[in-house]
């Protein structure tokens, strides 16, 4: 890494853009604390700690200029700002894209705030610590991977990456930057398309009195414009466009959004479209689609959680529509804005996620735990046109003998529908559901035969039995997907003696297609299925069930890939809708 340029360079939130903002990534001094005995020690209040670190990068990455991928209880990162204490009226606001996974931050030795969670966004106003000239800013991220009240994903409880957990994440891992606000400004935004009236009503939260305008373009069109006087701490705020343009898969067709508030202004965008329910079909703009998604792990070899460069997050979306996916399910971690602005922008359609592995989902401090941090995701990740579904909890088996605690699903579920009616939700995927929008399941059988034989009957019009009927009766009437299947392992001879994946390996190639086709086969062909989910994009470290390299090199002819998952689907080719008419 270039230590005389910024990496990650450009702003982290497309959707909420201020021209005066400063970004604070590259060299950090550093330091490993073993026995978490950091703050004890007041260092916090040191003038420089002894190591070296490139961020946003976690110090288990090569990126990171450290690459030390032990257990660290405890990290600390200081870095010097040169600020000025009269800001002319304005606030000063320290943003972080993620930390994980406890932190606490002091500016000038005192205490700034402390945040919990891995995966979500938090922002400190540090207008009254500011010092004129040289200031000293401290953060320490203390990490428990094994403490059973910690959502940690796919990050490996083990010393060693093994199976489908790998390289763990600790610390900061997403762009951390200064942003000047007026004292009366915009806080933060919720967009509600109105595709049937051809309007956006926008609620803003906001802090101060004034009066809250917006404007929209359409390629540089403008196409609506609205205002609203404010006495409040939200307003909402209508604007009917002169112009339809519905976001859909493969068309992004973006509005750009300028709004200001006083002295404020914030750029920001938006797309048009519809995502609900209707018997067992999920409809995009009023029309069945069906997700052809694949589960994007969100790891680079690299940067480990971090893409290296935007650029690489670009890729992934690319390669992914050049294999005939039209969408993704991220899988097991809450991905960087930066990437939602991408699939935005291209017409990707995602479900997000949670990073619930490693949560003990009998114990009721779990729900503590957990949903403080999913919410503040539902908030910053709200606007996204490319977000169709939420779902934040990923194969909640019993733990040691202790069966999940029902109520933290039904909780969960709730307050995400509360907080969002506009999109389904699925309270766990794969197993084991409480209470949920979609029926999804995981079957990873390898014979297309057998596999067709699970859903023979649901196919028929029968009733759906799932795999795992011990535990859970389908619901009845509700879209169906296969949300994780195939997994097919291929090893390039690139992953070493620890290969991981499902079945036995193919022979050649060609058996590796045929067996693809016929597994996908059985999805398309069932006019009760509204979608899959391909187990998975490319490898990770050990796990070799990629249909591209972990270096996101293809394994194989992506055209014939291609064929299979962009041909048309029965539900696709039926149009008549049956079942009640009802939204999510």
């Amino acid at each position: 890494m270039n230590l005389q340029t910024i990496p990650r360079p450009e702003h982290p939130q497309p959707q909420m853009q201020r021209e005066d903002w400063t970004n604070l990534n590259g060299e950090w001094n550093f330091y490993i604390d073993y026995g978490n005995s950091g703050e004890d020690r007041k260092l916090y209040k040191n003038t420089e700690l002894p190591d070296r670190i490139i961020v946003p990068f976690c110090p288990e990455s090569r990126c990171s200029g450290v690459g030390n991928t032990d257990f660290m209880p405890a990290v600390w990162y200081q870095k010097k700002l040169m600020l000025k204490k009269d800001l002319n009226g304005r606030r000063l606001l320290l943003h972080f894209g993620a930390v994980d996974y406890a932190c606490s931050v002091w500016l000038n030795g005192e205490p700034v705030g402390e945040h919990r969670g891995g995966y979500s966004s938090f922002t400190f106003d540090i207008t009254e610590y500011v010092l004129d000239g040289e200031n000293n800013l401290v953060l320490a991220a203390r990490d428990d991977q094994r403490c059973g009240l910690q959502p940690r994903g796919k990050q490996s409880p083990e010393y060693f990456s093994r199976g489908c957990n790998y390289t763990r994440t600790t610390g900061i891992w997403q762009t951390v930057w200064l942003e000047r606000v007026p004292e009366c400004h915009i806080r933060s935004l919720q967009y509600y398309p109105n595709v049937a009236q051809n309007t956006l009503t926008i609620k803003a939260s906001l802090r101060g009195e004034g009066v809250l305008e917006a404007r929209a373009f359409y390629e540089g069109r403008s196409c609506g414009q609205g205002q609203v006087q404010v006495r409040g701490a939200v307003a909402v705020l209508t604007i009917p466009l002169t112009e339809a343009h519905l976001w859909e898969p493969g068309h992004g067709r973006l509005y750009d959004l300028e709004l200001s508030f006083g002295e404020d202004r914030v750029k920001s965008y938006f797309g048009m479209r519809e995502i609900r329910i209707q018997g067992e079909k999920v409809l995009l703009n009023g029309e069945p689609v069906f997700q052809r998604l694949v589960l994007d792990q969100g790891y680079y070899p690299e940067g480990i959680y971090t893409a290296p460069s935007e650029e690489d997050l670009v890729r992934d979306i690319r390669i992914s529509m050049e294999a005939g996916f039209n969408g993704a399910r991220l899988h097991q971690k809450i991905f960087e804005p930066r990437y939602l602005y991408h699939c935005d922008r291209l017409g990707y359609l995602v479900w997000e996620e949670h990073a619930c592995w490693g949560l003990d989902y009998s114990r009721p401090e779990a729900l503590k735990a957990f949903l403080p941090e999913w919410m503040e995701v539902l908030e910053r990740d709200f606007n996204h046109p490319a977000i169709v579904g939420w779902c934040p909890f990923n194969e909640t088996w019993d733990v040691n003998g202790r069966k999940q605690d029902e109520d933290l699903l039904r909780v969960v579920y709730r307050m995400t529908k509360l907080y969002d009616g506009t999109r389904p939700c699925i309270d766990t995927s794969g197993s084991y559901h409480v209470i949920t929008d979609i029926y999804d399941l995981h079957d990873y059988e390898q014979n297309p035969e057998k596999l067709a034989g699970h859903y023979e009957g649901f196919r028929a019009g029968g009733e759906l039995q799932d795999t795992h009927p011990h535990r859970q009766t389908p619901v009845k009437g509700i879209p169906v997907m296969i949300s994780e299947y195939g997994g097919i392992r291929w090893d390039t001879g690139t992953a070493g003696e620890r290969d991981w994946g499902y079945g036995e390996t193919p022979r050649n190639k060609e058996e590796f297609l045929e067996r693809y086709r016929g597994l996908t086969d059985v999805m398309l062909d069932n006019p009760r299925m509204c979608g899959f989910c391909y187990t998975q994009l490319y490898d990770v470290e050990q796990e070799v069930n990629g249909l591209y390299t972990y270096e996101r090199e293809p394994k194989f002819d992506m055209e014939r890939i291609r064929a299979v998952n962009s041909r048309e689907a029965v539900v696709e080719a039926c149009k008549d809708l049956p079942g009640p008419k009802e939204g999510v």
